[in-house]
């Protein structure tokens, strides 16, 4: 990422941000983990081994899509769509599992596991796991499971043993610390494929290597069908995989505007949203120097999303740094734009967004009717949201009847 970043491989920090700060006991995993991924890098066969799946498997390159509809209902700017919604199992999420269980299967192991909030990086995990025969376990937290109840069944067919995590909040925070404990104690034949851009070093670097094919793809596409590269790029922020995928193929072209969009709940009050960069302090989550959300008392401040991929009190370290940085412009939707982003795009444009995505959506409307008509918003679309189906007729009773 050359300037942009400040990142040092081999001190794997964003500027101030990131580092390791892991128990002992997963010291030796991580630094053979950083050693196997630098290896792989350069291998060949590696290389090509991951361009088969990406092509044969995900489904790659996913489309460009013109959003004619949507830019004639906002009145603005143009609006295009990285459709990362039509990879197999429907969101970006497979990008980094199928990268990450061939490291793993180059280490040696034999059982995989995995976090999961919205139950996407769930099903990819569960994916990965079932065509390499791979023991899988996939910890998902009780009010995710209840939220997210089809992905959790996904998993099971494919063969996954799904753990519900009642501890906490009972959603991501609290899957990650439990794969996290499983890890500790079964690392000498597992590999944890850490979801999002976030954990201890190298994740964070892995993380957006897998899905910077994201960001790459939509550059070389977007020119070649226009002939300039777009004037804003805009993608929702949990952990935050999907964006920093995205944002990697434009990070040096100071002229493309970067915005990255959180979860802004119900409220600004503690507890009642997932925006990180308005209300994180520094801090230290999962393993990683970032922003986290806490107390004075520097305590996790539980998180709260209508989209339970945004429900996460920390963000990616990378995405620390791009915010203190300024190079990217970070934002937050509240759970009732995204609810009406998410049923607008599905009867103007006939497609179904994940919760996660219609956050990215609703700002890049407010977006668009600032811009002018010549001018072009590119949103990642990261997942298709037939998961959240029942989720949304739950919150809009009435409407569907």
């Amino acid at each position: 990422m050359g300037k942009e970043s400040k990142h040092s491989e081999k001190e794997g920090y964003f500027g101030e941000f990131g580092g390791r700060y892991s128990p002992e006991i997963l010291h030796d995993a991580l630094v053979e983990l950083e050693a196997t991924y630098k290896k792989l890098k350069k291998n060949k066969h590696f290389k090509k081994e991951l361009e088969y799946y990406r092509k044969n498997y995900i489904g790659r390159p996913s489309p460009l899509t013109y959003a004619e509809r949507l830019t004639k209902a906002w009145g603005g700017a143009r609006i295009w769509l990285k459709r990362e919604d039509l990879n197999h199992t429907g969101a970006h999420k497979i990008n980094n599992t199928i990268g990450q269980v061939l490291i793993a299967k180059a280490m040696g192991k034999t059982r995989i596991i995995a976090e999961t909030g919205a139950g996407q990086h769930g099903v990819a995990t569960a994916t990965v796991g079932a065509m390499f025969q791979l023991e899988t376990v996939v910890y998902m937290g009780d009010e995710d499971l209840r939220r997210q109840e089809l992905n959790a069944i996904r998993m099971r067919m494919m063969g996954a043993k799904v753990v519900g995590v009642s501890a906490g909040t009972a959603t991501l925070k609290d899957a990650t610390s439990e794969a996290m404990r499983d890890w500790a104690l079964n690392v000498s034949n597992t590999h944890y494929i850490v979801g999002s851009s976030i954990g201890p070093h190298p994740f964070p670097t892995i993380v957006r290597d897998f899905q910077s094919v994201i960001g790459i793809e939509s550059r070389k596409q977007f020119k070649k069908e226009n002939g300039k590269l777009p004037n804003a790029v805009v993608a929702c922020v949990g952990g935050g995989s999907n964006a920093i995928g995205m944002f990697y193929g434009f990070i040096k072209d100071k002229k493309v505007k970067l915005y990255g969009v959180e979860a802004g709940g119900y409220s600004s009050t503690p507890g009642s949203h997932s925006a990180t960069m308005a209300f994180g302090k520094t801090g230290f989550l999962h393993g990683t120097k970032t922003l986290v959300i806490q107390d004075e008392f520097g305590q996790i401040v539980p998180a709260h999303s209508v989209s339970a991929g945004l429900d996460y009190p920390g963000v990616g370290p990378e995405h620390a740094y791009l915010h203190q940085s300024g190079r990217v412009t970070y934002a937050n939707v509240n759970d009732e734009g995204a609810l009406d982003a998410f049923l607008e795009v599905c009867r103007i444009e006939g497609i179904i967004p994940a919760l996660e995505t219609a956050h990215a959506f609703q700002y890049a409307k407010s977006l668009a009717k600032e811009m002018g008509k010549k001018e072009d918003i590119l949103i990642c679309l990261s997942g298709r949201g037939d998961k959240d189906v029942a989720e949304v007729a739950r919150l809009r009773k009435g409407e569907f009847s």
